[in-house]
């Protein structure tokens, strides 16, 4: 797996286990390296086309508005037919929008191509179950930071290649970001292997996604339903906040479309820098579950700080708490959620954790766009890091270990078949 350190090496990780995780991490990467290079410019192409603040909010909410419709449906069908045709159509649906983005010439082709690409990209839980199925329960946080490390590293590139397309013209940054992922397709095709024995039929249909969705609902208290929900209060906290983050910097410090790109580039280097060089070590030191608490206070503590700095060197600082907050949070949250759900039901539930994501990442950025244009500027940064805070409560009782539990019901509250994994 990795060593103390967090590289990605080691015995502790078979070779073929490391062949995937290294597949998936180059498939996941340049999907991200695509995906900003067109999003810091959405807030410039919108304003062109007349979109008020709200108007950016609900470009943003309604990428994550598809995701939550069809982060469940993806989960089944993964688990049901394997996680590569699932992950296959999320490329295929994000070249499409990557193309109608390019030549959008109205605010509701650039909404067009957000729903078609959020719809694609529900698969976010499936990747997570790829990796759950591949590297034992003890390292999957560490095996989730390597990959979002990866991801970031996405995050750092893509927005100035994004910039440097727009050389070529308006439709410059969707139709490189088009390329990558027609190449990216290509890639994945070829190499990336299913991580499920699909040949072994499973003993039962999968559950249906609606009872999965409502035992987080019916049952809050149970470990599964809190891990979801202070997953999904962090994830709309913070996207809520990256929603209006550049019509806040051009607004107070002047930063415009061809400077955003540090602000994303630094906060992905500070995350990759997190994620791949201290997460492994932090895990081992302290545990998911109290590493998670201190990147929820980490995170809460940026947001408190980004409309209170006065200079960009204290701006930089509360940036950066941003990214290792959520470093520290989101890789060991899944972790813990992975370790006690059954192998044939990981993508379902991982698909719940990202649907109950994409409400509150439309929710929470909605009500950041809507805050900022009627009540100030800080508005969105201060209640966004009150939601964060409120999540600590959640993780009260919440054990370092993995809960002994012998079914999904009672894992979730929600009557299910099999063995917990």
């Amino acid at each position: 797996m990795t060593s103390a350190g967090g590289r990605f090496s080691g015995p502790r990780i078979a070779s073929i286990t490391r062949g995937k995780l290294f597949v998936l991490i180059i498939t996941n990467f340049v999907d991200m390296v695509g995906l900003l290079m067109v999003l810091p410019l959405l807030p410039y192409y919108a304003v062109e086309l007349g979109a008020s603040g709200l108007g950016i909010a609900v470009l943003v909410s309604s990428f994550t508005g598809a995701q939550l419709l069809s982060a469940p449906l993806w989960g089944r069908f993964s688990d049901r037919y394997g996680r590569k045709p699932a992950i296959m159509v999320s490329l295929a649906a994000a070249l499409i929008a990557y193309v109608v983005f390019a030549y959008a010439t109205s605010f509701w082709l650039l909404l067009a191509s957000r729903i078609v690409q959020g719809a694609g990209g529900g698969t976010v839980g499936v990747i997570q179950a790829y990796v759950a199925d591949s590297v034992e329960p003890k390292q999957r946080a560490r095996a989730l930071g390597w990959l979002s490390a990866a991801t970031n590293v996405g995050v750092a590139l893509g927005p100035p290649l994004g910039s440097l397309a727009l050389l070529l013209g308006r439709p410059g940054p969707g139709l490189v970001a088009a390329g990558l992922c027609f190449v990216n397709i290509l890639f994945a095709w070829r190499f990336l292997p299913e991580s499920r024995d699909m040949s072994e039929a499973p003993e039962r249909r999968p559950r249906a996604s609606r009872d999965a969705l409502l035992g987080v609902v019916r049952h809050p208290g149970k470990p599964a339903p809190r891990l979801i929900l202070i997953y999904a209060i962090g994830m709309g906290a913070f996207s809520g906040v990256t929603a209006i983050l550049a019509l806040f910097l051009l607004h107070k410090f002047g930063v415009g479309a061809h400077q955003i790109w540090m602000v994303f580039t630094y906060m992905g280097v500070i995350s990759v820098i997190t994620r791949a060089g201290f997460l492994g070590w932090m895990v081992d030191r302290f545990g998911e579950i109290r590493l998670s608490r201190a990147g929820l206070m980490l995170l809460t503590l940026g947001l408190v700080l980004i409309p209170l700095a006065p200079s960009y060197w204290l701006l930089a600082i509360a940036i950066a708490l941003v990214p290792v907050g959520t470093a520290f949070t989101f890789p060991c949250v899944t972790a813990l959620l992975s370790h006690i759900i059954p192998s044939r039901e990981r993508g379902l539930y991982m698909g719940v954790q990202q649907t109950f994501g994409g409400i509150s990442r439309v929710v929470i950025p909605l009500w950041a766009g809507f805050a900022y244009d009627n009540f100030g500027r800080n508005v969105p940064f201060i209640t966004s890091a009150a939601l964060v805070a409120g999540a600590l409560y959640l993780q009260k009782g919440i054990r370092p270990e993995p809960q002994p539990v012998a079914t999904p019901a009672t894992a979730t509250g929600v009557p299910t078949e099999g063995e917990v994994a």
